[in-house]
């Protein structure tokens, strides 16, 4: 199954599927006046929540303070799969879930390890996520733009755009 029909019949396990075979995105403050950065994510499909590890030292830390309104944007790598995720960033002190997303990668960028002073947890709660999707083959690609020439009536189908909305956030 193409991603684009993937995305037409269930949207957001489409979404999920495709963040946990994609581990980075790029994160950002809405309204901070930086660059969006590059993010490792834990995605949590039943809470609708994204898991984030930082450092308190971060332009991101600093312009998110206690809370703010953040989007999170990630590609899949054969440019089939788009996504915008926006919601409520916050940092969490919830050790039970940065056990469960602690990985050596992130021991790698941590001297003082998980424990340690210079490690944040953030947590993105999903509010919604718009969704695009691109046809996966040149040739599908020529060939609804061939017939979409010859046939003025004929539309092109060369992807899906939806809206996902996470009635919990």
């Amino acid at each position: 199954m193409s991603m684009t029909d993937k995305v037409r019949a269930d949207a957001r396990t489409a979404l999920f599927d495709v963040l946990s075979d994609t581990g980075t995105g790029m994160l950002g403050v809405k309204h901070a006046d930086q660059h969006m950065q590059p993010m490792t994510h834990h995605a949590d499909r039943d809470t609708a929540e994204l898991w984030f590890i930082t450092s308190p030292d971060t332009d991101l830390v600093r312009a998110m303070g206690r809370g703010a309104e953040a989007h999170y944007c990630l590609t899949k790598g054969d440019g089939t799969f788009y996504a915008c995720l926006s919601g409520r960033l916050e940092p969490s002190v919830d050790t039970a879930r940065l056990d469960d997303v602690w990985t050596a990668a992130a021991a790698a960028g941590f001297d003082a390890g998980r424990d340690g002073i210079d490690v944040r947890l953030l947590r993105l709660a999903l509010r919604d996520a718009a969704i695009w999707t691109a046809t996966d083959s040149a040739v599908t690609f020529g060939l609804e733009i061939a017939r979409a020439r010859f046939d003025a009536d004929k539309k092109p189908d060369l992807g899906a755009r939806r809206i996902v909305t996470f009635a919990d956030a």
